[in-house]
Order: structure tokens, then sequence, then C-alpha cells
């Protein structure tokens, strides 16, 4: 593969890891302030149960799978949201219980599929290396209308909060995987809690774009799978940012 080729593929997958981040790192911040932090990975889960239901169905048009994934994610979302009114102090353990539940729905309806280890692969780790130029824009586009909606009011709504993470999810784990979802989501919150307000936000940001871009660049040089790659250098920034914070506030 010549150099140019690699720029071809790398460039359009670092933009469309830019965009997942623009709305997943202020969502990460609010899971982490709320502590309820399995909640993407189960919503993820949803909209992956959504994918494969689609194609369980034979329904090969495009925009047949993203109204599955959409509305698997949003029942899923309006689902946690009422057992968080109900049960609050078991939330986080009803998230834990239908993560495990949707997933293992996933696999039983792939169980007699000759690719279903492949589409549950794709669903956890993602195939961000196959984006191309012409899929950013409507990535983009669901990422900035999450955005808008989130620093215009909805962030104060818990169902509004948990619909966002249906719609911004069931884009972004299509491409980038469930565990890329939860570490973009996560890890990037995580590492800024040492810093506040703007600082921490741009500390966030800083750390997932400098995990996509050494993942990517790490998965293409050792030839190594890019999603479980990716997820390993952003916990690897993570660490960097959280460390270096420290010990500079120790100083």
């Amino acid at each position: 593969m010549t150099i140019s080729l690699e720029w071809s593929i790398l460039l359009p997958a670092l933009a469309a890891g830019i965009a997942v981040l623009a709305s997943h790192v202020p969502l990460g911040m609010r899971v982490l302030e709320r502590g309820i932090i399995f909640i993407d990975i189960a919503i993820a889960q949803f909209a992956g149960l959504g994918v494969i239901l689609a194609e369980f169905a034979g329904w090969e048009g495009g925009w047949q799978r993203q109204l599955s994934a959409l509305g698997l994610a949003a029942l899923g979302a309006s689902l946690l949201h009422a057992c968080e009114r109900r049960w609050h102090r078991l939330q986080e353990a009803i998230i834990g219980v239908s993560f495990v539940l949707v997933a293992s729905l996933g696999i039983l309806l792939l169980a007699h599929d000759s690719h279903g280890g492949e589409h549950l692969r794709e669903i956890l780790v993602g195939q961000i290396l196959w984006t191309g130029w012409s899929d950013l824009p409507w990535l983009a586009a669901i990422n900035a209308l999450v955005l808008a909606a989130w620093y215009g009011g909805l962030r104060r709504s818990q169902l509004g909060f948990y619909l966002l993470f249906a719609v911004c999810i069931t884009a972004s784990v299509q491409i980038v995987g469930v565990y890329l979802v939860f570490a973009s989501l996560i890890v990037p919150a995580l590492a800024a809690q040492a810093f506040s307000g703007r600082r921490a936000l741009v500390a966030a940001y800083l750390t997932g774009v400098a995990g996509y871009a050494f993942g990517l660049g790490a998965s293409a040089l050792f030839d190594l799978p890019s999603g479980a790659m990716i997820v390993c250098t952003i916990v690897l920034a993570g660490a960097v940012v959280a460390m270096g914070s420290r010990l500079g506030t120790r100083t």
C-alpha cells in the first residue's frame, strides 16, 4: 500500500473520529457527573441490536437500517429513563442487566448466520477505516444537531439527555463500534477531571483527538485492528493527560 493510499484512508477515518468526539465529550462529562457510567455502552448495544434486526429481517436499504437502529436506541433510552425515575438507586444495575440482555439477544439472532461472527465484530469494534469522505456529511450533521440541542437546553432535561444519547450513538456505533463509543465518551471526560470549565473541555477533546490520531497511525503501521488500537491509545492518552495534570497541580 502506498503512502498516498494510506493517507486517503486515514484522513477520513480521523475526521469521522473527530466528528464522533464533538458530541461524545460533553455527553461523557455529564455521564460522569450523574454517575451512570455504563448508560452509553447499553444504548450503543440497543442500536447494535437494531442493526442486527434490520439484517435479520432482510432490510437492505440504508434508511431502513438507520431507522431500525435509531428506533431500538430510542426505545432503550426511554426504558432506562423510566427506570431511573422509578428505581433511581438501582439504575446502574439495571443498565448493566440491559446491556447483557440486549447483547445476548443479538448473539441469539445471529446464531445461525454464517457471517454472524463478522457482524458481531463490526458492532463491537466498528469499521472506522472503511469510512469515506462521502460518509462524513451526515455524521457531522447529526453530531452538530446533537450539540445544538445539548447547548440549546436539552441537557437540563432528563428525557432529553437519554434521547440525545440515542441519536448520536446510533450514528457513531455503526462506524466506530460499541467499545470505541464507550471509550470516546468516558476516557476523555475521565482524563479531564482535574480541570474545570473550558480547560476541562479542551483537555478532553485533546485527549480524544490524540487517541484517534495515534491509534489510526499505529493500526496502519502494525497492521492491527483499528478500533481496538484506538481504544488502547485513547486510554494511554487519557492516562498521560491525567498524570500530567496531577504533576502540574503538585508543582
